[in-house]
């Protein structure tokens, strides 16, 4: 196991969702990053996930830059794009002219698959559990699609106080929504696990705004929220319309100090036909949501003193505190 001094900033012991199995193509490499390792995933024509440190130890290519070789057992090997050195899960290598597999030159990052979700602690010791509630949510939803994979130049705290910050829905994402007040009801304090339910007024588009635009029509005059929250890496918008209920599941993943990862997971129980059809404007709609927290978040001097507390930062609180005493949980001290 691995063993880190950046712990309380970076939360090691905990579990990250590095991707759902959708997000990667048969045979491609692609390059993750957790706890400031660069890493290369790929998936084989067997459905198996395989992942290993991204740079080759012969001379540091990337070695997602390169490409994957098929074996005769449709498991594949990804390869170096500098001098083709081909590596196996394991981290083994065969060198020109020996024939001969080498010793691992890799050492393989640990994965945690369940269903289509790919988990990892990135080498270190469990210190809480991985939450099963993905499962629950994609044994009784549909998958319609993931959205807004991006790194944000921000440090996890900071990523997660923003998620956490309800006051900031009609600040940072006025523009879309047109929230115009935050009337908030409830926050349920379960350790790690917490619950926030508030409403959002919106100012209503105009019919004419509505018909040069239909995807409008899709948004409601008030937007009833129910946030789910599993710290420090997943937080579920339970959401009701007309045409369907959806999960839209917000991933953070600690790429490195001042670097996180986020991306968004969306599900959906249809109760109209149409609401399959709308699945491409609700993904739509996350990643507007995204990219303008990230914007935001690049707009900060994230070392300001706070002199001025709102009310309903009590999810901001609960981050605070958790993240303080993380792994333990410590009497939680915050309204119900």
């Amino acid at each position: 196991m691995r063993t880190d001094l950046s712990a309380p900033s970076l939360l090691t012991g905990a579990p990250w969702l590095l991707a759902h199995k959708s997000m990667l193509t048969v045979n491609q490499p692609r390059k993750i990053s957790l706890y400031g390792v660069d890493y290369v995933i790929w998936k084989d024509a067997t459905g198996a996930i395989q992942a290993l440190p991204n740079a080759c130890p012969h001379m540091g290519a990337m070695l997602s830059e390169g490409w994957c070789e098929v074996q005769n057992d449709r498991t594949s090997t990804v390869v170096c794009p500098f001098h083709a050195l081909p590596f196996d899960a394991s981290g083994c290598t065969v060198l020109p002219g020996s024939g001969k597999k080498t010793l691992p030159q890799l050492q393989p990052l640990e994965l945690m698959i369940q269903g289509d979700f790919i988990w990892s602690y990135g080498g270190y010791e469990a210190k809480i559990p991985i939450p099963t509630v993905l499962n629950e949510i994609a044994n009784q939803y549909s998958f319609i699609g993931h959205t807004a994979d991006r790194s944000v130049k921000t440090d996890l705290l900071t990523m997660l106080l923003n998620m956490h910050d309800y006051n900031h829905q009609n600040g940072t994402h006025r523009d879309l929504f047109r929230i115009i007040d935050i009337e908030f009801h409830q926050f349920i304090d379960d350790g790690h696990h917490s619950q926030a339910f508030y409403d959002m007024p919106t100012a209503p588009y105009s019919l004419a705004e509505k018909l040069r635009q239909p995807d409008l029509f899709l948004l409601p005059t008030t937007i009833k929220a129910h946030l789910e929250n599993y710290f420090p890496s997943l937080v579920i918008f339970h959401g009701e319309m007309p045409l369907g209920k959806a999960a839209q599941c917000h991933i953070f993943v600690p790429e490195a100090e001042n670097r996180t990862r986020t991306y968004i997971l969306l599900f959906g129980l249809a109760l109209h036909p149409l609401f399959q059809v709308f699945g491409s404007t609700y993904l739509k709609f996350g990643k507007v949501v995204v990219d303008q927290d990230a914007d935001i978040l690049g707009k900060i001097y994230p070392d300001t003193p706070q002199k001025i507390k709102l009310n309903n930062e009590v999810g901001m609180d609960w981050v605070r505190r958790n993240f303080e005493s993380f792994p333990n949980v410590v009497e939680p001290n915050l309204s119900r």
